[in-house]
């Protein structure tokens, strides 16, 4: 994962139950990929948080994407 975009993405365990979230927000990286899955744009996304930027959810996309190659390299 590009590390520009992995500062990005914490894990805290006292906030959202471990969830990964956007740095510094209550916002999963499941609400985000939720929410793209759902149809809503990125300006739209933005709209609803204002503090959420582009780059935010790309890291979300890219956070998804390292977890995915991740699952399937133990599967193999």
């Amino acid at each position: 994962m590009d590390p520009n975009l992995q500062n990005r993405i914490t894990v805290e365990s006292g906030k959202r139950s471990g969830k990964p979230c956007v740095h510094g927000m209550r916002i999963t990286v499941s609400d985000v990929l939720d929410y793209l899955a759902s149809g809503m744009t990125e300006a739209e996304i933005m709209a609803d948080f204002p503090d959420l930027t582009t780059e935010d959810i790309r890291a979300c996309l890219a956070f998804a994407a390292e977890r995915e190659r991740r699952l399937l390299g133990t599967v193999a």
